[in-house]
């Protein structure tokens, strides 16, 4: 059985490990991180070329099933597998880690997009921003202080007052911790991303007083089945 795998996420590389060897799994990188991790099996980096390259490819390589373990705000690369799968005749599964969920003591604002998330700054001055190196572009004409923290270096437009931390999770409790009090972050601004790696930033922001707005995550396209963990993924790979 051939399973194509979308996505560089923690997700998608702990599905490639339990479904690798007995299956044969290709996994697609979108290549925008420069030195990515890479899964168990094989590996391709690059676009498709859209819907309709992907629904190419995945006939060209005959493909068996396609599971969609990109970030959950990658969407176009999600409406592109749900619309190359029903092209090609293949099953889709969508691999969704469940979203983070505020506890008491915590000052979430509720935002759209990455636009009314900036909107939402105002009367704020020092904003750690973990919102990733593409997205900067949205808060490029905000007054405020950032702490923009990425993988990668970001690419202009960004705010005129930044300062960059290149650095990868997992982040434990304490260096959020030191790192909001040390630059003095009066609010918090991060994407619905969930997991474990990035949330003790929600924690130190709790514990601090410090409001977080939050950015909603797009939905699943209409008709993908989700499955909330590798290990159900792998049990309806198998099922297949």
């Amino acid at each position: 059985m051939h399973v194509l795998i979308l996505g560089g996420t923690t997700e998608a590389r702990v599905l490639a490990g339990l479904l690798h060897p007995r299956a044969r799994v290709t996994s697609s990188l979108a290549g925008r991180v420069a030195a990515p991790r890479l899964p168990a099996g094989e590996v391709r980096i690059g676009g498709f070329g859209g819907a309709e390259g992907l629904a190419a490819w995945v006939r060209e390589h005959a493909v068996d099933a396609v599971i969609d373990a990109t970030h959950p705000f990658a969407e176009r690369i999600s409406f592109n597998a749900a619309r190359a799968a029903a092209t090609a005749h293949v099953p889709l599964l969508a691999l969704r880690r469940p979203g983070w969920v505020p506890g008491d003591g915590d000052d979430w604002r509720d935002a759209a997009s990455l636009e009314e998330a900036a909107r939402a700054l105002d009367g704020f001055r020092r904003v750690f921003l973990t919102t990733g190196r593409m997205g900067l572009a949205a808060f490029a004409d905000r007054p405020e202080w950032f702490l923009a923290r990425s993988v990668d270096a970001p690419a202009a437009p960004m705010p005129e007052r930044i300062e960059v931390l290149l650095d990868r999770g997992p982040f434990t409790l304490d260096r959020e911790r030191e790192l909001m009090d040390r630059h003095r972050i009066d609010v918090l601004v991060t994407k619905d991303s969930g997991g474990a790696a990035t949330a003790p930033k929600l924690t130190a922001a709790r514990e601090a007083g410090v409001p977080v707005v939050v950015v909603r995550r797009p939905p699943v396209p209409e008709g993908v089945p989700t499955a909330p963990d590798p290990e159900r993924a792998a049990e309806w790979v198998r099922s297949r």
